[in-house]
């Protein structure tokens, strides 16, 4: 295992607009988790993970794939998609993370403006995606669901409680990710 000192956080994303990862998501993320954030090009075939009865990708079934599939090790993964995701029991998900695990994966199908039939606005995209990619990686440090709404560890169950929510985890959230790093 990693030191944790080598351990970094790697960004997979897939296709999207250039420019969006820009440096304040590296520098916001890299003052939470404490660790240097890289882009990554992972492979991956997402069409066995699509399920046509609801025109969207199953994230579980990515999940558990990207973890038989890529080798262990003191890393964070946080695969960035732009297909629609869902678990079962929900009608969308704008992410998926392994508790205490490796690996999340963020989409960013509904989180740009234009889903909701509104003009492009690359910056609060951006914004957007930080707030998950944030609150998906801390469940990866084992951060739970928060009842402070303006905590990014707050549940999103639509696209205005993630703009409601902060970029960041509140004090108490901050204090229990301090534990494990």
């Amino acid at each position: 295992m990693a030191s944790k000192s080598e351990e970094k956080i790697i960004l997979g994303p897939i296709a999207f607009p250039k420019g969006i990862l820009k440096k304040h998501i590296f520098e916001t993320l890299e003052t939470i988790f404490k660790r240097s954030v890289y882009i990554a090009s992972p492979k991956l075939d997402l069409h066995p993970f699509f399920d046509p009865a609801r025109n969207q990708y199953q994230s579980t079934a990515i999940l558990k794939h990207f973890i038989k599939t890529t080798p262990k090790g003191g890393s964070k993964i946080c695969l960035l998609v732009e297909e629609d995701l869902f678990i079962p029991v929900l009608t969308f998900v704008f992410g998926e993370a392994h508790m205490h695990g490796q690996f999340a994966i963020v989409s960013s199908h509904r989180l740009k403006e234009q889903y909701y039939m509104r003009e492009e606005d690359l910056e609060l995209l951006e914004q957007r995606l930080l707030k998950e990619i944030v609150h998906e990686l801390g469940h990866t440090f084992g951060l739970v669901h928060c009842i402070d709404n303006r905590c990014v560890m707050h549940n999103s169950y639509s696209i205005e409680d993630t703009d409601h929510k902060g970029s960041y985890p509140c004090e108490v959230c901050f204090a229990e990710l301090d534990k494990v790093l």
